[in-house]
């Protein structure tokens, strides 16, 4: 008979517990210090808990930047500043919402139990795996944290390498771009017929297109990878496409989308659709639990995941005021996000996926300056709802900013 897990002190019964040492966790962290500084604070995380910037991972390549070099502050350092109690290596087997109580299973192979009086979910998001046929199918790679970073590093190795990205959206482009930049030989299959199909204009997705062609990139539009295998070639690896076409690669990236980690949350009972579903005081369907960052799907948001920084730096904010006493609504400002693709710098704001509407291609100004496109996304009634901005034209941000209507 197994022993009962073992109870944490009674210090921390009243506790606020964050699942999650990624940048929703910390921040969430670091926002409620600002705003209490006496109740305890216990951050779980199964990782190192080291603290480094995300978007970061797409461009370590090309700035030959180890995962470690990625790092700004270590866990420790963090722990100490924000007088949190870190629990890294520790896995959550579950969460009891009548107990109010975590069970943990510890780096050491102990089982615990970890009481709370609010818990904030901030697990996350997992990349999106296909089912691929072949040997070598277990080989492909996916980058969302930095111990992938490491393996990925460490399949491509000193020599220049060709890789093959699946996907063509926002984070595969970013990767295409890095390796480029890196020296790599890249070929990207995506099902769409352009790049960032779902967040640009088709002419602004044509522009991006050439630019990565004009750098290097092979792409493989109207196909996906259906296996990969081992194979005696040039290269160790062979992809075979739903054209029937097959790409010799020394590594795969799989990079096709993240789906919001809501395991725990959904089988503690609370209510998860795209993601943890939270209403606008990012509380959950239990009493005491909130969400945030990558696994949450905010109302605030017309229940959308938004698996980006600045959602992230809001929702905490928001978050932080409501654990200290003040029930505190969030409400999104206009985002825009800026992709990491040095060949054709891009700005997007993107309007509501069921606003309807259309782009319209907005009048350039005269000059070399503005090499580039702009983009406005206009409702029915002729208001603009979103934007893009791509090459000289992305200094026009501000500007058209200040012209969106949320």
């Amino acid at each position: 008979m197994s022993a009962a897990p073992a109870a944490t002190p009674a210090h921390n019964a009243g506790a606020l517990v964050i699942i999650g040492a990624g940048l929703a966790g910390w921040t969430t962290a670091r926002e409620f210090r600002k705003l209490d500084t006496s109740t305890p604070i216990v951050l779980v995380t199964a990782d190192s808990g080291d603290f480094y910037a995300k978007p970061t991972l797409s461009n370590a390549c090309a700035q030959k930047r180890s995962a470690d070099q990625l790092v700004t502050t270590p866990a420790a350092k963090m722990a100490e500043t924000l007088n949190v109690t870190l629990r890294t290596r520790t896995e959550v087997r579950n969460i009891d919402t009548q107990a109010q109580t975590l069970t943990l299973n510890t780096a050491d192979g102990q089982s615990q139990i970890q009481p709370y009086g609010q818990l904030v979910l901030a697990t996350g998001a997992h990349p999106i795996r296909l089912a691929l046929q072949g040997d070598a199918s277990a080989d492909v790679q996916s980058i969302n944290q930095l111990t992938d970073l490491v393996h990925f590093q460490r399949a491509l190795g000193a020599a220049p390498k060709t890789v093959l990205v699946m996907g063509a959206g926002l984070i595969g482009c970013e990767f295409a771009n890095d390796l480029l930049l890196g020296g790599y030989r890249v070929h990207v299959v995506d099902p769409t017929t352009r790049p960032l199909a779902a967040l640009l204009p088709a002419a602004a997705g044509e522009q991006l297109r050439g630019a990565l062609e004009a750098l290097g990139v092979v792409w493989h539009f109207g196909a996906t990878v259906q296996a990969v295998n081992h194979c005696a070639g040039a290269t160790p690896l062979a992809a075979t496409l739903s054209t029937g076409a097959v790409v010799g690669a020394d590594v795969v990236l799989s990079a096709i989308g993240l789906r919001a980690d809501t395991a725990l949350a959904s089988a503690a009972g609370m209510a998860c659709e795209r993601g943890v579903a939270v209403d606008a005081q990012l509380q959950t369907s239990a009493a005491h639990v909130f969400a945030l960052g990558d696994c949450a799907q905010y109302a605030s948001a017309g229940a959308r995941t938004l698996p980006y920084v600045m959602p992230i730096m809001n929702a905490a904010r928001a978050l932080a005021a409501t654990l200290s006493g003040t029930p505190t609504a969030l409400v999104f400002p206009l985002m825009p996000v800026s992709i990491k693709t040095p060949a054709l710098p891009t700005v997007v704001a993107s309007p509501h996926p069921a606003q309807a509407g259309a782009w319209v291609a907005d009048a350039l100004d005269a000059g070399a300056a503005q090499v580039g496109g702009a983009w406005r996304f206009m409702d029915l009634a002729g208001q603009q709802r979103g934007f893009v901005l791509t090459g000289g034209q992305t200094t026009r941000r501000m500007e058209l900013a200040k012209a969106t209507v949320l």
